[in-house]
Parts: C-alpha cells; sequence; structure tokens
C-alpha cells in the first residue's frame, strides 16, 4: 500500500503543473513508433491505426503502427518503460494498463509512475447485457431468478471484470457463476447462444442493442450509455466501484513537457474531429471522442490506482 499512495500522490502532484506549451513548440526527431496494445484487425486496433494515420495528415509526422500484445497491456508497457523518452516511441493501451493491471501485477518497473500518459480517446460503454426480452432482460429479473435459486452465468472478458463481477455479486447477495472468456465478443455470443446469462461488455454492444437484439440492464460507466441512457447504474444497484475507463495513448517517463503536449494534442485533434476516420469510427462505435489530457489525466489515472487498490482489499 505505500507503493499505491506513493503512486498517487506523485501523479496528483502533477494536476498542478503546468500544461500551456502548444503543438507548434515540439516536433518528432525522427519516425514515431507507435506500439499497439491489441490485437491486429481489432476494433481497438482499428482505432489506433485510424489515429495515427490522422495525426500523420494534420502534422506531417510518420508514425509507424506495430503490434505488442499481451499480459493485459503489460508487455507494451514493459518494452516502452525501456524506450527513448524523446517522443519517438509511444503506445496505446487501456487506462487499466496504468491502474488495475499494473497494480495487481505489483512490478514496480510497471507502475503508472514510470509512464507518461498524453491522452484518451474513447470512454468505455461498459454495459451489463443480456438477451433483450429475456429472462435476465431487467436487472429485476436477474434478481428475481437468483432469488429462485437459478445460477446466473455472467461473462467476463479481463481480471479486472472478473473481480468487479465478484465484488458486484458480494454487494447485491447474488453468488454469480462467473466465466472467463476471450473477450466482448465472446460474451456476446455466449449471451446469444444461452451459454452465457449476462456479462460485461465495452460498446460492442452498441449496433446489437441498437437492433434490439440484446439490452444494456445496466451501465458500469458513470455516465449514461449512449444506447441505453436510462439503465441503472451499477453504483445505485449496490456496487462502490464503477467499471469505468478509456482508450489512451502513452509515452515513457521524463519525455520533454513540450513533446508531451504536442503529442496529446496531435492525438486529441483527431480523435475530437468527426471528419477524420479515426473521429467517424470512435464516434460510431464509442458515442463520440471522450478526451483526457495533461492534469485531468494524471488525476483520472491517480484516481484508478487508488480504486484498484481498494476494490483488491474489498474481495480479499
Amino acid at each position: 500500500m505505500n507503493r499505491i499512495a506513493r503512486t498517487c500522490a506523485m501523479l496528483a502532484s502533477l494536476v498542478a503543473a503546468p500544461f500551456a506549451a502548444t503543438a507548434q513548440d515540439w516536433t518528432p526527431p525522427g519516425p514515431i513508433t507507435l506500439m499497439i496494445g491489441f490485437a491486429a484487425g481489432g476494433g481497438a486496433d482499428t482505432q489506433a491505426r485510424l489515429v495515427a494515420s490522422g495525426v500523420e495528415d494534420k502534422t506531417g509526422w510518420t508514425i509507424l503502427p506495430q503490434q505488442v500484445t499481451g499480459n493485459s497491456g503489460l508487455n507494451l508497457a514493459k518494452e516502452l518503460s525501456t524506450a527513448p523518452a524523446d517522443g519517438t516511441v509511444i503506445g496505446m493501451v487501456v487506462s487499466e494498463t496504468l491502474a488495475y493491471n499494473a497494480v495487481i501485477a505489483g512490478d514496480p518497473a510497471l507502475q503508472a509512475e514510470n509512464f507518461t500518459p498524453l491522452a484518451t480517446t474513447a470512454a468505455f460503454q461498459m454495459g451489463l447485457i443480456a438477451v433483450a426480452d429475456g429472462r435476465f432482460s431487467t436487472w429485476d429479473k436477474v434478481k428475481a431468478e437468483a432469488e429462485a435459486g437459478t445460477p446466473i452465468r455472467f461473462g467476463v472478458a479481463t481480471e479486472r471484470q472478473a473481480d468487479m463481477a465478484y465484488h458486484f455479486g458480494l454487494e447485491t447477495g447474488i453468488p454469480f457463476n462467473i466465466v472467463s472468456v476471450a473477450g466482448g465478443a465472446e460474451i456476446m455470443n455466449g449471451v446469444r447462444a444461452g451459454d452465457l446469462d449476462i456479462g460485461w461488455v465495452a460498446g460492442a454492444q452498441a449496433k446489437a442493442v441498437t437492433a434490439g437484439e440484446l439490452v444494456n440492464i445496466a451501465t458500469a460507466i458513470p455516465t449514461p450509455l449512449a444506447e441505453s441512457p436510462d439503465a441503472p447504474s451499477i453504483v445505485d444497484l449496490g456496487s462502490e466501484f464503477y467499471l469505468d475507463g478509456y482508450f489512451m495513448f502513452i509515452a515513457p517517463k521524463d519525455i520533454p513537457e513540450e513533446a508531451r503536449v504536442a503529442l496529446a494534442q496531435a492525438i486529441a485533434d483527431v480523435a475530437s474531429d468527426p471528419n477524420t476516420q479515426a473521429g467517424a469510427l470512435i464516434q460510431r462505435s464509442f458515442g463520440g471522442a471522450a478526451v483526457l489530457t495533461g492534469a485531468e489525466l494524471d488525476a483520472y489515472i491517480a484516481k484508478g490506482v487508488q480504486d484498484s487498490s481498494q476494490l483488491l482489499e474489498a474481495i480479499k
């Protein structure tokens, strides 16, 4: 806990740091390598590559994407931690890589204070899904089935999702049967096939929800879901924590401030512009851009580290 406290204090102190430089103050000294912590061809990989292409178009920089996958983003973090701190190597992960995943891993080299958060692009549209008009299509139905003795099969795709499902069960009095699968698509397929009853999905459900095939029975983020604005919050239902997060670009520790600002601004400009391919994808799949940079992003990561330690303590 001392390490976690130091991490939170260090990141929180960055909130007071100035973030006033402009993108015009810096250009990369060479091509930028973009490490992508997601499987090739998936939605997150596509987003990363489209952001890179958009930044190239807007700035004239050269960006070279490459896959560095595995271990919930920590393989990328490990490689990035020893990369040159001059703005020529960056990575795209999710915010929980530097929060929950780093905390649970316990490796001092992989903790948040050893990286520079640049910018987020999109927030998780994390919902608790079920088949529309089925036995579990509302939270009240889930509770009724549990009270009747029905085992509730809960699909999860990450360790954090599993821990959150377990904690949610403790807080609501429902002993979920937690089933780990490879990703959100498998959770949706399992729900459709009747192999799972409910599960966490972070945005991939949007089209199926809009079509009336699936339903978000609850939102796991602090803001309303784009397709299900009236879905109840898991916090309102009993959870102490949200299961929120962002897609995020990061750099090694101690890159120059002007490099951080220039990279963050370039990424944010592309993600926020619906006329770019990246911006259009983010609008279509994630309900629009959600950009955090500078002190605001530092504070978010600090809170994520703190919440992660509290979640792990709560489920002991």
